[in-house]
């Protein structure tokens, strides 16, 4: 196999797929290219000289412009390319028709049904305080809970998630605090919530359970611990309630169609848009095809590849949301007085990724080619099958806490840098290169880096759509090994 790659047919870059020395002779469509400096593996070097003012063409796409003259065979880097994006733009209505023709197969997992009729992956027994004033409570009265208890039975895990926030807040941040606090005390990954209170916080008790709306009682108990003599003690009876409840449910067979599934990235390199990307599009659209649903968030990371996204809405409808998820997450870094374009990360660029067009043409690459069926905010829960785009930061845990409470049982995150965090529902690690998935095996839980040694998609997703059943069927990912959940709240605004 050739120690290179190029994307598309239209490129004027290739990527190394492994260190390339300079003096290296490669053919690239007949013509033979001397490599003028060592190209670094997942990193770009010219298959042509590139003037000042140049397009630098990859996936088809341009992802910026040579700012000084590039020989054949130079390698293409943050220094000598440059953006070609800047400022809000208007877009225009293109839809394309999408014919994906993936049969249906009859594949089930084992899951939690619950009262709601959604269903759960794992049943686990969760403290969500309503202010961060009462997190140490939460983590005691677990530890004491435990001492009494010993080994969990009929329970995945126990977990209190700390925060910062429930006061202090105002307007926007105050109620996306609250939401995404409603959406994980209601979600089906818990077998049973305690929602600790302190009870002079802005997110009151009484009103919080209001907000809830429907919810089951038997599952999900309250606690306002300055109105309580013992917080300790009352924390431990009532965990013991809700653990009695939640050690006697039972997996039982569902269809895959029940899945919901965020997609996701961080830590990315040069191989993200070439193996574990591509991967998360193809299962993408397998899991749609079948009834199942898929949320890609990140906004910052579609900046240069939206329109993709844009002509894939079913309708004028659709588009204006995703218009709208767009521009106004730009217009919140012109408020901020910050660059819309600051992006990619140093560890980006270490891994070869040079410009944001360059980064979000590869995210994007997780959603694969389906329609958009739904535009979510920050903190809406999911109503609609199929793929949906959720408005979140590409912050790692912000954004997979995001995914998670919109209501996906399961986050897929892509990786070729390698992350140990995990959020509160399993966040599978998926390598872009085999070198991390073997440098990093406490981390990493699928290696995408196959592809790079011949592996086909085709094989190449069959083995991961029997491994995302797996991990739905209970078997625990890395950072679950790990006893590593956590969540995290964006805040836009002022702290009082």
């Amino acid at each position: 196999m050739a120690n290179y790659l190029k994307i598309n047919p239209a490129d004027n870059v290739a990527v190394a797929i492994v260190e390339q020395p300079a003096g290296t002779k490669v053919n690239v469509g007949g013509v033979e290219i001397t490599l003028t400096e060592t190209i670094p593996a997942g990193h770009k070097f010219a298959l042509k000289a590139l003037a000042v003012n140049d397009n630098v063409i990859k996936y088809g796409y341009p992802i910026g412009h040579a700012i000084s003259a590039i020989a054949q065979g130079g390698w293409v880097n943050e220094t000598n390319i440059k953006t070609n994006l800047a400022g809000l733009l208007e877009y225009k209505y293109e839809p394309v028709k999408v014919e994906l023709n993936i049969p249906k197969r009859d594949l089930k997992f084992n899951g939690y049904k619950r009262k709601s009729g959604e269903v759960g992956i794992r049943n686990e027994i969760w403290i969500v305080p309503t202010v961060g004033c009462v997190n140490g409570i939460g983590q005691t009265i677990i530890r004491e809970f435990k001492k009494e208890i010993g080994e969990l039975k009929g329970v995945d895990a126990m977990e209190v998630f700390v925060h910062n926030y429930g006061c202090s807040q105002l307007g926007d941040d105050h109620e996306s605090t609250r939401k995404i606090l409603r959406d994980i005390v209601l979600h089906p990954n818990a077998g049973g919530v305690l929602v600790l209170g302190l009870g002079c916080e802005n997110n009151q008790p009484d009103l919080f359970r209001e907000f809830l709306g429907e919810f089951d009682e038997s599952r999900v108990k309250f606690m306002v611990t300055q109105k309580v003599h013992d917080e300790i003690a009352e924390g431990v009876k009532l965990l013991k309630e809700l653990y009695n409840l939640a050690s006697q449910d039972k997996r039982v067979e569902c269809p895959i169609s029940d899945l919901r599934v965020g997609l996701k990235c961080g830590g990315s390199d040069g191989f993200s848009g070439i193996t574990a990307n591509p991967l998360l599009g193809v299962f993408s659209d397998f899991l749609v095809a079948q009834g199942g649903t898929t949320v890609l968030t990140e906004v910052p990371e579609m900046f240069g590849a939206e329109t993709i996204l844009m002509n894939r809405c079913e309708t004028v409808e659709m588009f204006d949301k995703t218009v709208h998820l767009i521009n106004d997450f730009k217009e919140y870094f012109i408020k901020n007085e910050q660059p819309v374009y600051e992006n990619p990360s140093p560890g980006n660029k270490a891994g070869g990724i040079s410009t944001l067009e360059e980064k979000s043409l590869g995210c994007t690459q997780k959603c694969g080619k389906s329609y958009v069926k739904d535009v979510l905010m920050y903190g809406d829960r999911l109503k609609t099958r199929g793929l949906n785009l959720l408005s979140s930061p590409g912050n790692d845990l912000v954004a997979a806490t995001a995914l998670g409470s919109c209501g996906c049982q399961m986050v897929l995150f892509t990786t070729g840098r390698g992350t140990p965090f995990g959020s509160f529902v399993p966040t599978m690690k998926i390598s872009t290169n085999t070198p991390l998935y073997e440098n990093k095996p406490n981390w990493i839980d699928f290696n995408a880096g196959s592809l790079l040694q011949g592996k086909s998609m085709e094989d190449l997703n069959e083995e991961f759509i029997q491994y995302v059943i797996k991990v739905a069927n209970g078997e625990w990912v890395n950072h679950e090994k790990s006893d590593s959940r956590e969540i995290a709240i964006f805040k836009t605004g002022v702290t009082l």
